[in-house]
């Protein structure tokens, strides 16, 4: 597996790097945003892990640049917890938010996490389900609002595709963070309540189908 490690510190470089070469992967190195965005387009990576603050162009940024030719899952370090910078790295396709000082242990965890759920998707291939004027097209991973293509982040569309292979089953939010997140331990209530409500603002009025089940979690219902 080859990771690329972004960050502005030396030092945590070095950590990170350790680790993942200890278990026998890859690592690369990125001192800055822009430097991670040109690694990038001339090569490819299984996983990112991208610092926020960084001179020259802040992870954010990077991610989003990042985004326009590559779907590479991202972790996000920071030293700042607070919940606007999650909620903006999780609009922007963020797959998991790490804060600073954190443990190597649990950063490995996290991307054998994130890897294995993106390595073990079972999609159907050429499946096109139709809902009203929601039409969900699994195999080329699109989504379309009466007729207009919905733009939504890679983990929305993987809460959606979960939704609808899983319709009309009841799922509580521990069964969403494990089946989708690919763990159910480094997230919370409140990582599955933003995504959906994001998804739920991107469908528009076909919103209707995510059913809230007060003190459970949701279901898909058409």
């Amino acid at each position: 597996m080859k990771v690329l490690i972004v960050d502005d510190e030396d030092m945590i470089r070095n950590v990170l790097k350790e680790y993942v070469e200890f278990e026998g992967n890859e690592a690369f190195e990125a001192a800055d945003g822009m430097e991670a965005v040109r690694m990038c387009r001339d090569n490819d990576y299984d996983v990112i892990l991208m610092d926020v603050m960084m001179p020259r162009l802040d992870g954010f940024s990077a991610v989003k640049e990042i985004r326009k030719s590559k779907d590479i899952p991202v972790i996000m370090l920071s030293a700042r917890g607070e919940e606007y910078d999650k909620l903006f790295g999780f609009e922007i396709g963020v797959d998991d938010y790490v804060t600073k000082p954190f443990s190597p242990k649990e950063v490995m965890a996290r991307i054998n996490a994130v890897t294995k759920r993106r390595a073990g998707k079972d999609e159907p291939k050429n499946d096109i389900y139709k809902f009203e004027g929601l039409t969900i097209d699994m195999a080329g991973r699109n989504v379309y609002v009466d007729g207009e293509k919905a733009e939504l982040t890679p983990k929305e569309y993987e809460i959606l595709f979960y939704f609808v292979k899983n319709k009309g089953i009841a799922l509580t939010r521990e069964k969403l963070l494990m089946d989708v997140w690919g763990f159910d331990f480094y997230g919370d209530d409140r990582t599955v309540d933003t995504h959906i409500k994001m998804l739920r603002s991107n469908l528009k009025q076909y919103r209707k189908f995510i059913v809230t089940l007060r003190g459970l979690g949701y279901k898909f219902e058409v």
